[in-house]
């Protein structure tokens, strides 16, 4: 009973479009930069990348684990879906998922910030497969790169816990 409820405020929510503003476009600009770098510079090295690669670090950034060097497009790949798959997404914020109910008072305020959430995390996970990728590339290659370690463990839980509750708080303040 409860999930036709929910079905049903979801296809009465209005269907607007988001207008776009400044910071939607330079994340989006950005987002999609990130993921060029990441399959251009995986293109360009390679060839020249060793058969077996590091795969797998533990806590200290230290490679834990070796694979064939075709694993290095894992990462690249699940960031081009991603970021085609988020960016269709943001076309439709009427189907996102609110606390609250969505009138046509509150719509656009709520359809941007959660537009801004699925870019802002678009635009990190994409950083972080940045980093991941290049560290990788950069220890297969003989070099010490080591971004990824514990600094890096901790960007990664910190930054997300950060964004909730910023978003938590924005979220509360917008729908008083």
């Amino acid at each position: 009973m409860n999930a036709i409820k929910t079905d049903k405020l979801k296809t009465d929510r209005p269907k607007i479009k988001v207008p776009l503003e400044s910071l939607d476009i330079i994340v989006d600009l950005i987002s999609l930069t990130l993921l060029i770098f990441i399959i251009a510079y995986t293109l360009m090295v390679y060839a020249d990348l060793p058969d077996i690669i590091p795969t797998h670090f533990n806590a200290q950034g230290k490679a834990d684990s070796f694979g064939n060097k075709l694993t290095i497009w894992i990462l690249p790949s699940i960031g081009l879906v991603m970021f085609i798959g988020l960016f269709i997404m943001n076309k439709f914020p009427h189907i996102h998922n609110y606390k609250i109910n969505i009138t046509e008072e509150n719509a656009l305020k709520n359809y941007r910030l959660s537009s801004r959430i699925v870019r802002f995390t678009n635009l990190f996970s994409l950083t972080l497969f940045a980093l991941i990728v290049f560290d990788i590339i950069q220890l297969a290659k003989g070099n010490k790169a080591n971004i990824l370690g514990i600094p890096f463990l901790v960007f990664t839980i910190v930054t997300p816990l950060i964004g909730v509750a910023l978003i938590l708080y924005y979220q509360n303040k917008i729908n008083k």
